[in-house]
């Protein structure tokens, strides 16, 4: 079966690309923090996740104009809602709300959340059919079959861009 990729077509400030990162403080976070910087007006920042860096969240979260900022641990939710005041940014926390990111209008997300705790936000996004780019091997190895279930379900596409998976994708 031969894959429609005319909803994939790169994007430009004329149709700028939603885009989603789960997990935007971590090293590959950090890294597609800094390509979507590099041309903003052809991306649209709905939501960033961070576990607990809220320093660091805050700051990506002003300076690509994200929609949501989402700290994982709930706990850290005053200090993120502090670090963004006087800004349109919505701020959330704790697991539901990482979820609730992943499920939201972005037709690119990047699922760099480390481990187990990547599962269920990478399948909402997957279940919703986005372009998932996934980073967290855990994820299919915890689950490599339902997530490759949920994308094939809704149309979605799983893009390995972590090292190992990747070079078994391009095999």
């Amino acid at each position: 079966m031969a894959l429609d990729m005319t909803r994939w077509i790169a994007p430009s400030p004329e149709k700028p690309r939603g885009v989603t990162i789960l997990g935007s403080t971590g090293s590959v976070g950090q890294s597609t923090v800094d390509l979507i910087a590099r041309d903003p007006a052809s991306y649209r920042v709905e939501a960033l996740v961070a576990r607990t860096s809220v320093e660091l969240l805050a700051e990506q979260a002003r300076r690509l104009r994200a929609r949501l900022a989402v700290v994982a641990e709930p706990d850290r939710y005053q200090a993120l809602k502090a670090a963004l005041a006087g800004t349109s940014i919505e701020v959330a926390a704790g697991p539901e709300a990482v979820i609730e990111a992943a499920e939201r209008p972005a037709e690119w997300v990047m699922a760099a959340v480390v481990g187990f705790a990547g599962l269920a936000p990478t399948l909402a996004a997957a279940r919703r059919g986005a372009l998932v780019a996934l980073a967290n091997k855990e994820a299919l190895v915890c689950a490599g079959r339902l997530l490759i279930d949920a994308i094939e379900q809704s149309g979605g596409v799983l893009l390995p861009v972590d090292s190992e998976h990747n070079a078994i994708f391009q095999v």
